[in-house]
């Protein structure tokens, strides 16, 4: 399922997909706050890393997971978001009904979880160890903000 947030209560899962590491961030229960969870790293499955994202949601009793969708600056869609599309597709199944999957536009979370982890004087292997997870709580920080709860 892609689109709007289906109206019901929760904690919400953002997913960062990235090539080499897949950024998890949680929100509250009330749906206020994101914070930085974990990091999966990529295996050679696509299955195995969605059985993954899908152990997170059972363990955290998660009603919803937002997956970032990469457009460009324009808004456009391009290779990077079919390939993510066909992956959020993906995850959707693995999970079923009980935990809709939405698509959420992640234009600049990757800059913005940097400038937050620079400016906290985040350095070097530290950095890049927790971009992922900090890219997922932007992303799910601004999906809070956008939907009603």
């Amino acid at each position: 399922m892609t689109g709007s947030e289906p109206s019901c209560s929760g904690r919400v899962l953002a997913v960062d997909l990235g090539s080499k590491r897949i950024g998890l961030a949680l929100s509250d229960p009330s749906r206020t706050i994101a914070s930085p969870l974990t990091m999966i790293e990529r295996s050679r499955s696509s299955a195995a890393d969605h059985d993954a994202i899908a152990a997170v949601v059972a363990e955290h009793d998660v009603a919803l997971v937002v997956v970032g969708l990469p457009k460009s600056l324009s808004g456009a869609e391009g290779p990077a978001a079919r390939a993510a599309r066909t992956e959020i597709a993906a995850i959707a199944e693995r999970l079923g009904e009980r935990c809709p999957v939405v698509a959420h536009d992640e234009r600049l979370t990757t800059v913005s979880a940097h400038r937050a982890l620079r400016d906290g004087n985040v350095k070097g292997r530290d950095r890049r160890d927790k971009v992922d997870k900090v890219a997922a709580a932007v992303l799910l920080q601004h999906f809070l903000e956008g939907n009603v709860r």
